[in-house]
């Protein structure tokens, strides 16, 4: 399925993209000319979550920021499970069918590992990395493991899919005043069906499910991208990534690492504090 919500112009004022891959239909926006950055987003968001950011960097670089399959205008196909591995090889698809060569990519939630999936198995074509409240080894805390049993119950699966629980409980109730009325309607008008939220039921599970995956990215991240500059913005409020857990694991991954510390941002960093994002990433990749 479709969906057929056409953003405002004057929020996500760009020029909506399609590229038909393996799995569905991939929606993307690809604004400005310059160095590229791929934006990935995580989960219950899309690419309206960085619409500040594009806005701000488009005059001097090439912003691409995709809609993973499930999210945001991109298609719900039937067929896709919609898990970690499947969303960065749909990805590392539309990064070949642009030809990116030289690009920086940022990730944030679990924009983190599909991104970086993609771009380890493509690194000779890597830039440099952003990395904004994200991981990419596996999810020890016994909390995490437990919020992901008890999302991926019945119970809540129902209520992810009936209620739109992660955008309404966990987006907007964290989000709170940050967001206009019409801001917040973005968010949820592209998830407006139990059907069309398939997707974002999936999410929870892989906290745990996705553990292959994040073993391999702990190897292959600093292995093959560790050498890469990268830059690392941060919500300090963050409760899940907390900042003295995460970057510390992230300064020892990459060599040549800038952090910036976002004091009052939590998890959603592009929507607390996008001017510093945008001063940031073109401070470091000028």
């Amino acid at each position: 399925m479709m969906i057929d919500f056409v953003p405002d112009e004057t929020l996500y004022p760009f020029e909506s993209r399609w590229f038909d891959s393996s799995a569905g239909r991939v929606h993307y926006v690809d604004e400005g000319f310059g160095p590229p950055i791929l934006f990935c987003h995580g989960s219950p968001t899309w690419s309206f979550l960085y619409r500040h950011i594009v806005a701000g960097l488009r005059d001097r670089y090439r912003c691409i920021a995709v809609d993973h399959l499930g999210f945001g205008l991109s298609e719900r196909p039937e067929s896709f499970d919609y898990r970690i591995a499947e969303h960065s090889t749909v990805l590392g698809e539309l990064i070949d069918h642009l030809q990116l060569d030289g690009f920086v990519v940022m990730g944030h939630d679990w924009g983190g590992p599909i991104g970086l999936s993609a771009a380890a198995e493509r690194a000779g074509r890597v830039r440099g990395i952003v990395l904004g409240n994200t991981v990419f080894w596996p999810i020890e805390p016994l909390a995490n493991r437990a919020f992901s049993a008890i999302m991926s119950s019945g119970p809540m699966q129902r209520r992810i899919l009936g209620q739109n629980l992660l955008v309404e409980r966990f987006l907007l109730g964290e989000l709170g005043g940050t967001l206009t009325e019409a801001e917040a309607d973005h968010y949820r008008q592209v998830q407006p069906t139990e059907r069309s939220r398939r997707g974002l039921a999936v999410m929870p599970r892989e906290i745990r499910a996705a553990r292959p995956l994040l073993d391999r990215l702990a190897r292959d991240v600093p292995a093959l991208l560790g050498h890469k500059p990268a830059l690392a913005v941060w919500g300090m409020r963050d409760i899940v990534f907390r900042p003295g857990t995460c970057i510390p694991r992230i300064r020892a991954a990459f060599a040549d690492l800038d952090v910036v510390e976002l004091p009052r941002a939590g998890h959603f960093v592009q929507e607390y504090a996008p001017d510093e994002i945008v001063s940031a990433i073109a401070r470091r990749f000028p």
